[in-house]
């Protein structure tokens, strides 16, 4: 396993790390979960991602019974959380819902704590951008929450390169903790924002990138090229914004062409579609997800494709891929 610096930290990510949107609790209990972060930790994994928002709350508790029971010292591994949408929705908890405020701020960050059982979280992440609140209240409330012991390193979660800037630059004037970390999707169908967008932000601030849905929620698996498998992602009650875009004919078509790659250079086109994301140098970690050791397997495997993707691969893949991506 690589590990890599998140971005111009002293803080060291492994170039794969294990995420939990969709799995756990729905898909994953505490039990599997233990098994698949120990499988992961042995492979060489140290970071897992995870959510406030991620089943309501419930994935945070799953890792957390999870990571109690494998007793690992804690300086071993490093563990994330993202606010913004709440846990309240109901009556008039209008400061709990789709936020950025410092009341809901201070708030998520103890409840998070309290569902994890852990003193304090590596990163915390504002998973969206609240155009309602002022980034300058956002960037205090964040690097409050630093100062106070309960996180060690902030940043954003599909926030523009703009907003990223103000808030980088607001903290730089007033001498607060600066976001250090971006976790944009990143994939072989999504990569403008990352490959275009941040561009100057790499070198100008030194934003370090974790980046999600390297599989594009499954499509570059291959198996939805005959439709929506009953036991798939997309069929999941919630998730059938998926559909179109794991239904794309063109995209479909590309992954074929993928295969040839994959079977050339001797892996899956799961694992070379995770090892392409992992291949950028401004990519800190690659979160994958899985519901299933087998799955975790296969993913885990693209750690020892990168050194296959030559130059010469590298552009045959773009070219596949690159006119069909957003």
């Amino acid at each position: 396993m690589q590990y890599r610096r998140l971005g111009h930290s002293g803080l060291q990510v492994s170039a794969l790390s294990l995420g939990s949107w969709v799995t756990y609790h729905n898909q994953v209990d505490t039990a599997a979960a233990r098994e698949m972060l120990a499988a992961a930790f042995d492979a060489g994994v140290n970071f897992f991602d995870n959510a406030e928002a991620y089943a309501g709350g419930k994935s945070e508790t799953v890792m957390g019974d999870a990571l109690k029971a494998l007793k690992w010292p804690r300086l071993n591994y490093i563990v994330s959380t993202k606010f913004y949408w709440g846990l309240d929705r109901e009556g008039q908890a209008v400061n709990r819902k789709d936020t950025l405020n410092r009341k809901y701020l201070s708030q998520a960050i103890d409840g998070s704590l309290t569902r994890f059982g852990l003193d304090f979280i590596d990163l915390v992440y504002c998973h969206r951008p609240d155009p309602h609140t002022p980034i300058e209240e956002t960037v205090w409330a964040m690097s409050d929450m630093i100062d106070s012991g309960k996180a060690l390193y902030w940043g954003t979660s599909e926030w523009s390169a703009e907003a990223i800037r103000a808030a980088w630059e607001i903290a730089d004037r007033r001498n607060l903790h600066k976001p250090v970390m971006e976790q944009p999707q990143y994939n072989l169908f999504h990569r403008e924002r990352v490959e275009k967008e941040y561009a100057a932000l790499y070198e100008d601030i030194g934003l370090g990138l974790t980046t999600w849905s390297p599989l594009a929620s499954g499509l570059l698996t291959g198996k939805y090229r005959d439709g929506i498998p009953a036991d798939s992602r997309a069929a999941m009650a919630g998730m059938g914004f998926l559909v179109d875009g794991l239904t794309d004919a063109a995209r479909n078509a590309a992954v074929v062409q993928l295969d040839t790659i994959a079977a050339e250079i001797g892996c899956s086109t799961s694992q070379l579609a995770i090892a392409w994301a992992a291949r950028n140098p401004h990519v800190s970690t690659v979160i994958t997800g899985a519901s299933r050791m087998a799955q975790l397997q296969e993913n885990l495997g693209a750690s020892a494709v990168l050194e296959r993707l030559t130059p010469e691969v590298m552009a045959r893949i773009d070219a596949i891929s690159a006119p069909i991506a957003m």
